[in-house]
């Protein structure tokens, strides 16, 4: 199983932004593919973004233009870049790490957008 932390999480207004950080316990460069999924308040955990190791990026139809994946191989960090953040983007935020033999969840960060 691979250690993952998100951080960054927190309360910001409409129009906003914020940047949440996935730190691994391994190299990110093992890893087959790292995800951001989150899970609106009483809903269904719903994916967000990924980047594979070989670079390819894909990112839901709903925050396209709006939120960004990048990652930093000296930090094994994947992040996630959040612009004009709306109440929609209310939620639980979770990072996925999948290899050849796991697949692991980090423990979840709160986003929240609220005047």
């Amino acid at each position: 199983q691979v250690h993952l932390v998100e951080s960054g999480g927190g309360l910001v207004r409409p129009g906003g932004s914020l940047r949440l950080s996935c730190e691994a316990s391994v190299s990110i460069g093992d890893l087959f593919v790292v995800g951001w999924y989150r899970q609106p308040p009483g809903q269904q955990r719903d994916y967000v973004a990924s980047i594979s190791r070989g670079g390819d990026i894909f990112v839901a139809d709903s925050v396209r233009g709006r939120f960004s994946i990048s990652r930093d191989f000296a930090r094994n960090a994947v992040y996630l870049q959040m612009n004009d953040l709306k109440p929609v983007d209310t939620g639980v935020y979770y990072c996925n790490a999948v290899t050849t033999r796991s697949d692991s969840w980090g423990q979840g960060t709160q986003v929240t957008v609220s005047s």
